[in-house]
């Protein structure tokens, strides 16, 4: 139990830190640059730009009453972290707005190097996204939208409407930053890259690539992937159609790392033949094998 208490107290100072590295990099990366961001984010930034109204009481105000439907949506600990991201995330934008940060903002006057803040903020956000979610919890804003939907109406696909809101912070920033397309073309690029990125920290740690290998020697090259690349191989009855004869099937998901392994193994049986695929995401038991079997196949 107290395990479990130090694990999910963890959980949420991970998630508070996240916050607060959001509202830094906003301060740092996206304010001064003068364009807006993704989501709701996106437009509460437009609003501090025209009103001087600070981020911070924009998203508490729209993320209150998403909360309180997560709460009772979703689930009470996604609900609670989303809180503690938006509280965070608040609190660190009206502390750091009301401190002189002129020392450490990124800002280019004559505007030759005006993609930087925006690069740079986008791979921040992107990174802070995919962790919040690995993390059990979200950014707040359409990210809670999409959750309560998904939850209520699986088959729902919300792409079209996370897209519709972004190309309307994209529009609407070109009229509000005096009719120009520089801020059109670097929400674009922040929205681009936090996808990316993110996409590639929830995905990346966990790729993998899949190996389906016919063949009639499956004994041999099961013992020398065992050895060399220390993965289980699941091997399936397979008939060849053109041949006639007989043939194993291979299977065998390994690191991405191990692509060359796997082929110099492959060399070693001309008469084989395989294929290869790309594993988003493994779950269970992947890993080497701690005491690799003796190797009984040779050249």
């Amino acid at each position: 139990m107290e395990h479990l208490i130090r694990k999910k107290l963890k959980s949420y100072l991970i998630v508070a830190a996240l916050a607060a590295l959001m509202g830094l990099s906003y301060e740092l990366f996206v304010f001064p640059n003068s364009f807006a961001p993704a989501g709701i984010n996106g437009i509460a930034t437009m609003v501090q730009y025209l009103f001087h109204l600070n981020i911070g009481y924009f998203s508490l105000i729209i993320n209150a009453p998403l909360l309180v439907l997560a709460w009772f949506t979703v689930g009470h600990e996604f609900a609670l972290k989303n809180a503690v991201f938006v509280l965070t995330f608040s609190a660190a934008t009206l502390l750091l707005g009301r401190m002189d940060l002129s020392e450490y903002v990124y800002r280019t006057e004559n505007g030759t190097s005006s993609i930087l803040g925006p690069v740079t903020a986008g791979v921040i956000s992107g990174a802070i996204y995919g962790l919040v979610i690995r993390q059990g919890g979200s950014t707040g804003g359409t990210d809670i939208v999409a959750a309560c939907v998904r939850n209520r109406r699986p088959e729902y696909s919300l792409v079209w409407m996370i897209f519709a809101l972004n190309a309307s912070v994209a529009v609407l920033s070109y009229f509000v930053y005096d009719c120009k397309f520089e801020p059109v073309i670097l929400c674009l690029l922040y929205c681009y890259l936090s996808s990316r990125i993110s996409d590639s920290i929830l995905k990346g740690g966990q790729r993998a690539l899949k190996f389906e290998v016919v063949t009639e020697h499956a004994d041999e090259l099961s013992k020398l992937l065992l050895h060399d690349l220390q993965h289980g191989v699941t091997v399936i009855p397979a008939y060849g159609m053109y041949s006639g004869h007989t043939k194993q099937l291979l299977i065998c998901v390994v690191n991405r790392h191990q692509i060359v392994a796997f082929h110099q193994a492959l060399a070693q049986f001309p008469d084989t033949f395989a294929y290869i695929t790309e594993v988003n995401e493994t779950v269970g038991n992947f890993k080497k094998i701690s005491v690799p079997p003796t190797r009984t196949a040779q050249k």
